[in-house]
Formats: structure tokens, sequence, C-alpha cells
């Protein structure tokens, strides 16, 4: 069964994450893989909208059952598999050769939120749907890289704001904080807004991929450093 499925709308591929509250796992990270790997074939496509098809969700972050099992099964290997590989979604994300825009259609909590910071812009409806980082409260502290992605997305004081207290902002605050490029009145709305903006985009691939090398660069150094060592040791979780 398809947790993530993409079709095309003219020169937009848009990915439909299709699993309810769309945790991440390793089928998670395997399926958009898949996705992303059959959009680039496309030469015909030039931006990608990311969004989901439940009605009060966008992405709920790690699938910590999941995640949890795992921990106590001692199955290491597959822990770190998926960290490594979620971490490998967000660079791609980052380093993508067309513009990606998030509709956040519902709750982007944790990794979510994360996954929607690497897109390029994002869009959030106004009626339904709280994006936060709730790491604080259970105990799982950002990747180096996690904090370096998110800072080119959030405005640094809301970020101090929103990492230290694991506040919920609605769509209103995420455009007021210049964190969203609109406000859209529902989801309807949202999907036709993120269309709108997506089809402005027709830009060369090499071109807007050689621009994101070079203004993510410091960036993926960090994920491709700090990050490995973190997560090869497992040192991701703070034990109370």
């Amino acid at each position: 069964m398809a947790i993530i499925e993409w079709e095309k709308n003219e020169s937009v591929a848009i990915i439909n994450m299709c699993n309810g509250p769309n945790k991440q796992n390793l089928t998670f990270v395997a399926q958009m893989n898949q996705c992303l790997d059959e959009i680039l074939e496309d030469k015909e496509i030039f931006s990608i909208i990311l969004t989901s098809t439940d009605e009060k969700n966008f992405c709920q972050g790690i699938d910590i059952e999941w995640l949890g099992q795992k921990m106590n099964d001692q199955d290491f290997d597959s822990m770190k598999l998926f960290l490594h590989g979620i971490n490998g979604i967000f660079k791609r994300f980052l380093l993508m050769p067309v513009p990606v825009i998030a509709a956040i259609n519902g709750h982007a909590f944790g990794n979510g939120a994360m996954l929607a910071c690497t897109c390029d812009f994002r869009f959030m409806k106004k009626d339904k749907g709280f994006f936060c980082f709730p790491e604080v409260d259970i105990s799982i502290p950002f990747l180096p890289g996690m904090i370096e992605f998110v800072r080119k997305a959030i405005p640094e004081y809301k970020f101090n704001e929103m990492i230290l207290s694991g506040k919920r902002l609605a769509a209103q605050e995420l455009y007021d904080s210049q964190i969203i490029v609109k406000a859209s009145e529902n989801k309807e709305e949202l999907l036709k807004d993120a269309l709108a903006f997506a089809k402005t985009f027709m830009k060369k691939r090499k071109i807007f991929g050689e621009l994101k090398k070079r203004m993510h660069g410091d960036i993926i150094r960090v994920m491709e450093t700090r990050d490995i060592e973190i997560i090869d040791s497992l040192a991701i979780f703070i034990q109370e």
C-alpha cells in the first residue's frame, strides 16, 4: 500500500502524503525517495508541491511508536538506517533542482515541521492545524543540521521562541512572522494558491540546483559531518 504518491498537474508534481498522520519511518523514507526519483526523471516538471490528503494532518514527524519498538528490540541498525534516511530526505529537498513548496494542510509537528522547513516556500491553511517543535517536551534534541536548515526558513527570534517553548503556531502567526507565503482560507484554497504559485516557476534545473547548492552548502556540510557522528553514536536522546 502506497503511503506517499504523486501526481502531475501541468509543470507541477504534487506529492501527497496519504497515511493519516504521515508519521516517518523506514517505509516513509523509501516511498518518498521513490517519488522524488520518478519526479526528477520527468523533465517537464519545474516545481513540486508537498502536501497531505488527511483532513487534520500535514505530517506529525517521527513514528515514535515504531522507533521506540526498535529501541526496545535493540535493533540499533534499523534506528540508524532510519535516521540517516530521513536526514537524506531533508538533504534532497534542500538541494532539489526545482522549487519545492509545502502546502501545509494541517498539523506539522517535529520532523513534519522540519520537512516543511526544508522546502523553498510554505503555504498553510487558516481553518485548522498547528506548526510546532515539541522536541523540548519529549527530550529529543534537534540535530545540528536541523537547527541550520530551520534557521533558513524561520526568523531567528521566532525560532528561538519555538525551539525553547514548544509553542504551537497557527497559520496567521506564521504569516505574520514571514514563515509562510500565504495563510489560505481552507484546504481547497490552499492547493489552489500553492498551484498558482508553483506554476510561476519555469527555471532551468541546472542553474536552480547550483544556486541551492551554494545557498545551502554550509548546512549540508553540517549534516554530512556532525549529524552523522551523532546518529552513528545514537546520541539523539536525552536521558532524565
